[in-house]
């Protein structure tokens, strides 16, 4: 059942779900079951019962390992129907510990050895971590040659040293031991052995400078909630009472530190309670069971854990199972159709886990392989390969399309996408995946669908702010407002300025409009007026664009008389000019959105550095811009997440829809043949694996071990997407891949083998 539109009467619920409604309140259940068995719609449904019977909305708290994965709760306490009676709490064990930190932060600021302990905390997101992080970094990588092997753009040598600390923290290891774990696993040239003493030696740096100036970002937080905070009988004290139910979703997906703090929570313990009896005047003390929560709903997932990337472990949440009570299975798709399921059998077959490794200690076994076993012979619904243009009325599971050429298999995409929307589909129910979302696949995408007028979005949450031409744009308007920063952007990034900032304005006129208008002075660039343009080469650019340049120039000229904060900047910019009718953010959702997150990047920037600065006598937007010029990486903004425009085709990685975690009618694959399916990004200075509970401390990572995770991380994430489909996939193939190469992946050469088995017929196009 889709989370985004949940049920809310007791007829929409199925048998499974009822039950666990009508479980009263006081029960301990671990819910599981696959990917869209109605779990969160049931566990919604659950919250929605608890209010209506009259349980304070201040009492419940409801934990999911990623914000967004709260969004359908969000949206269901949204509704009208939904009983009054307090605020629910939403939060990740991530805004857990910030807000226990924060609560008590003068019992434990001084203990953790904070320099400052009588000042209140400073509290990190990503993007002011790595600032922070280049800010520390970046002179000993100029003067001590730090990294000097290692071939990585610096905004990923800050993001993976970064995320080598937020790993020890979830993980539970000090962050002292970061080098040497990531040494005892490495097999390969002596050299990479320096690298991992440059990347502890930066850790250590790191960590000493938040102690000294009182700054936490994710990993010190939540060593200090889990080391300090939370063994402190006030803490404990504190949410025993504000909290007594809890419901915590995706467990699969979280870490070995949330899931230890849920063993310890969730476990009913003897307490001994001191009481005066007024018949004896008498103080007497007794023994007695308590749980912490009156009630408490753990859902997991089966064939999780996409996250394990950032420290997610199915197999500790799975532990969690034998402190509840109620133990309650959903073991049904209410997504998936027949010919869906046969489809997620026989490719599972096909992607059957590697023998004999030592990476079986990654990933854990559970309820769902038994759905999986490889059918017999002759077992299972025949699959075929139709086009969409037949009319059927019940199309088969699974579409494939072979082009020699990356742009015929695009071609055939968008007209497929096409033909399913004039047979009455609507958009929003049709996305199109890919391991990695590049830049040139989504605009030659989104220009075919819009030369078919069917509207697209897309969301690639970990894309670099300086990667946006929406980002370029703001940024670059904003160092021309103000020239006292010395930001001085080219004549041709001013070009490309200004086709961004204006409708219809294309790159060659644009050109020829920054030539004759942009200026580069002593005293900062310019933008000179187009009435002082001579008549003929007003003509080539035309009146009506020069219309809409002048209102732009003459906008920024207003804004150099009154100087504002970067944010309240770019705010009004977009709200008064870019975002109105015959300017480039018009009708973008995209450029919309960015503007929406680099705003709101802005403004945490100066929380956390303006008043550094500001004693400094550094200006903050110019700080900013160096810092995005630096390509650090994006928070996760909700924003994105919620922006659910209406008959809009999602064009996402497939991780990122993954954890968006909605079902859809209709998914397309492309780049079936690539290797980024299965395999990892290039990290040199981190690794995922290495850096968990489950790998043994010294123990060598081989190529046979990176083979087997990789293969199962695969067969995982396909088996996710299926689940998460309604109607079909469509797979676009081609013989050659985006740069040229040919492709041959492991997912390609999972269908092949279903293809030589018969169990699949396909037909050309």
């Amino acid at each position: 059942m889709d989370p985004y539109s949940l049920p809310v009467e007791d007829d929409q619920f199925s048998a499974d779900q009822r039950r666990l409604l009508d479980l009263p309140f006081d029960a301990h259940v671990f819910l599981e079951g696959p990917a869209g068995a109605g779990k969160t719609s049931a566990a919604v449904g659950r919250l929605l019962r608890m209010l209506s019977e009259g349980i304070p909305g201040d009492s419940i708290l409801v934990l999911t390992p990623q914000r967004t994965l709260a969004l359908a709760y969000e949206r269901a306490l949204r509704l009208p129907e939904t009983a009054a009676g307090g605020q629910v709490t939403l939060l990740t064990f991530g805004g857990l510990a910030q807000r226990m930190v924060s609560l008590f932060w003068p019992l434990v600021a001084e203990k953790a050895g904070f320099a400052q302990p009588d000042r209140p905390p400073t509290f990190f997101t990503l993007e002011t971590a790595q600032y922070s992080m280049a800010h520390l970094i970046r002179p000993r990588l100029d003067e001590e040659r730090l990294f000097d092997s290692v071939t990585l753009d610096r905004n990923r040598l800050y993001s993976q040293v970064i995320d080598n600390l937020n790993k020890a923290a979830v993980v539970g290891f000090p962050s002292a031991e970061i080098g040497e774990r990531l040494k005892s696993a490495w097999i390969g040239e002596p050299g990479q052995l320096h690298v991992y003493d440059d990347v502890q030696s930066c850790a250590d740096d790191f960590r000493r400078f938040c102690l000294e100036h009182n700054l936490l970002d994710f990993s010190l937080q939540v060593e200090v909630f889990r080391e300090i905070v939370w063994p402190l009988p006030e803490c404990r004290a504190y949410l025993q009472s504000a909290y007594r139910h809890l419901i915590c979703d995706n467990l699969e997906e979280d870490t070995p530190v949330a899931h230890d703090l849920l063993v310890e929570w969730v476990r009913t313990e003897s307490v001994r309670r001191t009481e005066f009896v007024r018949r004896t005047d008498s103080v007497r003390q007794t023994d007695s069971a308590r749980p912490h929560f009156d009630s408490a709903l753990l859902v997991f997932d089966w064939e999780g854990g996409y996250r394990r990337f950032l420290g997610a472990d199915p197999g500790s949440a799975y532990q969690l199972k034998t402190l509840c009570t109620e133990q309650i299975v959903f073991p049904a798709s209410l997504v998936q159709t027949e010919g869906l399921h046969g489809l997620e059998t026989q490719l599972a077959s096909a992607l059957a886990r590697p023998t004999g490794s030592s990476s079986r200690h990654f990933f854990f076994t559970d309820r769902s392989d038994s759905a999986l076993e490889s059918p017999s012979p002759g077992s299972g619904p025949e699959l075929e390969s139709r086009s969409p243009a037949g009319g059927d009325q019940h199309p088969a599971p699974l579409h494939i399309n072979f082009a020699r050429f990356y742009p015929e298999m695009l071609d055939w995409v968008a007209q497929t996408i096409a033909g399913l929307v004039q047979e009455g589909l609507p958009p929003g129910e049709i996305v199109v995946l890919a391991p990695y979302l590049s830049d040139a696949l989504r605009f030659s995408l989104t220009e075919r669908l819009a030369a078919l007028e069917i509207p697209a979005r897309s969301h690639r949450p970990s894309r670099s702010l300086r990667e946006e031409p929406a980002t370029e744009c703001l940024l670059a308007l904003a160092a021309i407002a103000h020239p006292d920063w010395d930001v001085r952007p080219t004549r041709f990034d001013a070009a490309y300025t200004l086709m961004q900032a204006i409708d219809e304005l294309d790159l060659v006129r644009a050109q020829l409009l920054a030539e004759i208008v942009y200026r580069l002075k002593s005293d900062g660039p310019w933008l000179t007026s187009f009435d002082n343009i001579r008549p003929e080469m007003q003509a080539r650019i035309t009146y009506r664009l020069g219309a809409r340049y002048e209102k732009l120039r003459l906008w920024l000229e207003a804004a150099r008389q009154e100087p504002a904060e970067l944010d309240h900047f770019l705010s009004r910019l977009f709200g008064e000019v870019l975002s109105q009718p015959g300017f480039g953010f018009h009708a973008s959702y995209d450029s919309g959105q960015v503007a929406a997150n680099l705003i709101e990047s802005v403004q945490k920037f100066r929380w956390v550095a303006g008043p550094v600065l500001a004693e400094q006598g550094v200006p903050l937007g110019k700080e900013y811009l160096l810092m995005v010029q630096d390509g650090v990486i994006a928070a996760q903004y909700l924003g994105g997440w919620r922006l659910q425009a209406e008959d809009a085709v999602l064009l996402a990685p497939a991780y990122t829809f993954l954890m968006a975690n909605r079902p859809v009618e209709v998914q397309f694959w492309l780049d079936v043949g690539s290797r980024g399916w299965a395999e990892r990004l290039y990290q040199p200075l981190t690794h995922p694996y290495v850096l968990t509970r489950a790998w043994p401390s010294g123990q060598p990572w081989s190529d046979a071990d990176e083979y087997a995770t990789g293969s199962e991380t695969l067969r995982r994430l396909a088996l996710g997407l299926l689940r998460r489909c309604r109607r079909a996939v469509y797979l676009g193939l081609s013989e050659l891949n985006e740069q040229g190469y040919e492709q041959r992946g492991p997912l390609l050469a999972a269908f092949q083998r279903l293809l030589r088995q018969g169990r699949v017929a396909a037909a050309g196009q």
